[in-house]
């Protein structure tokens, strides 16, 4: 708004209407970096929105496992939605992810939870479909699902829990991974690169989620300074 105001008067002064000075007195507020709240889930919500896929459907066994690679890895959407099944080897243990943001891959550890969740889906519900993608729609046509699906799916999963946080989407998942990480000890450095960060700076967002860390920042004695 200040910027349009600051427009507008400058073209008030190119036609004689204003002073051609009043346009610079006008200041932006200022803004600060990691100034906005942090909208992570809680770890018990992560945990009530995966208690929503319970069941041996096709739909909940295909969107716990989307939800559990979300949460654990901390994976972005659309590296979800181009997984693709000759990603994931099951005798070494291991999951590669192509980074969307390094443009490079990325080897994980295929943790239990997640192998049980991509193994239940994938040998028991994923329809037999010529793509070589893990996630698949359940209505026709049966093809991969796309990043703006898989949105879909974990909005409509929190908005079913009434969970209220600035943002439902597969990016809730993200933040509430790193704060998790962050609580249990890990650095920023590691964080970042488990979440696939190009740069240390872009894990700094997820400092002002580290309340405990925090509350001693607050309870600093500063002795008998006034």
């Amino acid at each position: 708004m200040a910027t349009l105001l600051r427009v507008f008067l400058r073209q008030a002064a190119m036609i004689g209407a204003c002073s051609n000075t009043l346009a610079d007195s006008i200041r932006s507020p200022r803004r600060y970096a990691l100034e906005s709240l942090p909208y992570a889930l809680s770890w018990d919500d992560v945990r009530r929105l995966l208690a929503t896929a319970n069941s041996d459907s096709e739909r909940d066994m295909r969107d716990r496992a989307i939800l559990t690679l979300l949460a654990v890895y901390g994976l972005r959407r659309g590296e979800v939605a181009a997984l693709r099944l000759d990603q994931i080897d099951w005798a070494a243990g291991q999951l590669r992810i192509w980074r969307l943001k390094r443009r490079q891959p990325q080897v994980y550890p295929l943790v239990y939870s997640v192998a049980e969740a991509l193994a239940m889906y994938i040998d028991i519900a994923r329809p037999k479909v010529p793509y070589p993608e893990v996630f698949i729609r359940i209505q026709a046509p049966r093809i991969p699902i796309s990043a703006s699906g898989l949105y879909n799916i974990v909005s409509r999963r929190l908005r079913s829990l009434d969970i209220q946080a600035a943002h439902l989407g597969p990016h809730a998942l993200r933040h509430a991974g790193a704060a998790k990480l962050l609580t249990d000890g890990l650095s920023l450095k590691e964080i970042g690169d488990h979440l696939g960060h190009r740069s240390t700076s872009a894990t700094m967002t997820y400092t002002k989620i580290d309340l405990v860390a925090l509350r001693e920042v607050g309870d600093f004695d500063l002795g008998e300074l006034p």
